[in-house]
C-alpha cells in the first residue's frame, strides 16, 4: 500500500495529528509516521525504582487530534499500564481526540464465561482505556468479533488479511496443490476468506481445549492435504504447542511443504525454538508486535515479516480527514 497522500488535502476534522509512540514497538511507530511524513511527537517515559510510570510531554497537545500508538504484547501489564497513562496523559492536556492504535489488544482470548468463577478479562481491558480517556481504538484481528461490542467508543477492527494476501498470491503460484487449513473451527470463516481470495480449498483442524493450560490437542483434520502443500494460518501464536501438533498432524496426513501464516507473534521465550524445529517451509507474519532479533536469526530466511505501518498511516489519515475506512477496501 502507497503512502498516504492527502495528510493536508482535506478540511481536518479536528486538529492537526500527533503522533507518540510508547515504548513496546517503537519501530513500528516510527514507520507509521514515515509514512504520514509526520514526526513522532516527544513524550518522557520513565519507570522509578517501584516500578511505577511516569509519562511527561514536551509540547502541549490542546485542541489537537492524538494517537497513541502501543502495542500489548509482553511484557503485557507494563505495556497496557503505560498506554493507560499515555491516554490519562493527553486527555488531562485537553487533546481533541484521543485515538488508541493498539495493534495487538491483550486478553483478547478472555472474551466470555465458559466455565464457572472466572473474568471476562477482555471487557476489563476495553473499560480500562476507555475510563483513560480514549475517544477511538484501532487494532488488528481481534480473537472474536464480539469483543468489539465490549467498547462504547467507536473503533477501526482492521483485518491483517488485507495486509498478507498480496503475498500469499505469490505464494501460491508457486506451490503445488496448494491448500488452506484453519486450524480450528473457531477460525474457520476467516480462513475461507482467504481460500475464497485464493481460488484454493480449505481443510479444517478440531481441537479440543482439554484444561486450562494454554495448549490444545490437535485431534482430527476434515479435508485432503496428502500430496499437498498446505498454509496453516492463524491469528496468533503464543507458546507454539498448538500449531506445532496442527503441523504435525498436516505432515503425519501426507502434506507436502507446510508455510505458516500467523497475524500476531506473540512468541514467549522459547516458544521460537520449538516453531523453527518444525517441518515448516515458511513463515509469514506481520509487525503487530516486534519479534526480538534473537528470535529472528533463530527463524533466519524461513521467516518473512509483512509490515502494518502502511495500513495504519492511511487508517489514521482518514480518521483525521473524516473519511471512510470501508471504501478502502470495497466495504
Amino acid at each position: 500500500m502507497s503512502a498516504p497522500t492527502h495528510v493536508h488535502s482535506s478540511p481536518l476534522m479536528y486538529g492537526g495529528i500527533r503522533l507518540y509512540a510508547g515504548s513496546s514497538c517503537p519501530e513500528l511507530a516510527k514507520s507509521i509516521a514515515d509514512h504520514l511524513k509526520l514526526p513522532l511527537c516527544d513524550r518522557e517515559i520513565v519507570t522509578y525504582p517501584n516500578d511505577n510510570i511516569f509519562v511527561k510531554l514536551a509540547a502541549s497537545v490542546r485542541g489537537q487530534d492524538c494517537y497513541v500508538i502501543q502495542t500489548t504484547s509482553i511484557p503485557v501489564h507494563r505495556n497496557l499500564m503505560e498506554l493507560l497513562i499515555m491516554i490519562q496523559t493527553l486527555r488531562l492536556d485537553s487533546a481533541a481526540r484521543i485515538t488508541a492504535v493498539v495493534p495487538y489488544l491483550c486478553y483478547t482470548r478472555s472474551d466470555k464465561k465458559d466455565q464457572p468463577r472466572v473474568p471476562i478479562t477482555a471487557r476489563l481491558v476495553a473499560d480500562m482505556i476507555e475510563v483513560a480517556g480514549a475517544d477511538r481504538y484501532m487494532t488488528f484481528d481481534l480473537h472474536a468479533d464480539q469483543i468489539q461490542g465490549f467498547f462504547s467508543i467507536p473503533g477501526d477492527v482492521l483485518r491483517a488479511f488485507h495486509v498478507v494476501i498480496g503475498h500469499l498470491e505469490g505464494m501460491v503460484k508457486k506451490m503445488h496443490k496448494p491448500v488452506i487449513v484453519s486450524p480450528d473451527l473457531g477460525f474457520a470463516k476467516k480462513a475461507r476468506n482467504y481460500a475464497a481470495r485464493l481460488d484454493l480449498p480449505l481443510a479444517f483442524i478440531e481441537k479440543r481445549r482439554l484444561t486450562n493450560a494454554p495448549t490444545a490437542e490437535a485431534l482430527t483434520l476434515i479435508g485432503d492435504v496428502k500430496g499437498r502443500d498446505c498454509i496453516l494460518i492463524d491469528e496468533e501464536i503464543s507458546t507454539g504447542r498448538t500449531i506445532a501438533a496442527a503441523v504435525n498432524l498436516i505432515k503425519d496426513s501426507g502434506a507436502r511443504d507446510i508455510t505458516v501464516v500467523f497475524i500476531h507473534p506473540v512468541l514467549p521465550q522459547g516458544s521460537a525454538d520449538m516453531l523453527t524445529g518444525l517441518p515448516v517451509k515458511h513463515f509469514v507474519t506481520t509487525d503487530t508486535i516486534p519479534i526480538s532479533p534473537e528470535d529472528c536469526a533463530k527463524f533466519g530466511k524461513r521467516l518473512t515479516v509483512i509490515s502494518v505501518a502502511p495500513l495504519l498511516a492511511e487508517v489514521i489519515c482518514r480518521g483525521n480527514q473524516g473519511r471512510s475506512v470501508g471504501e478502502m477496501f470495497n466495504e
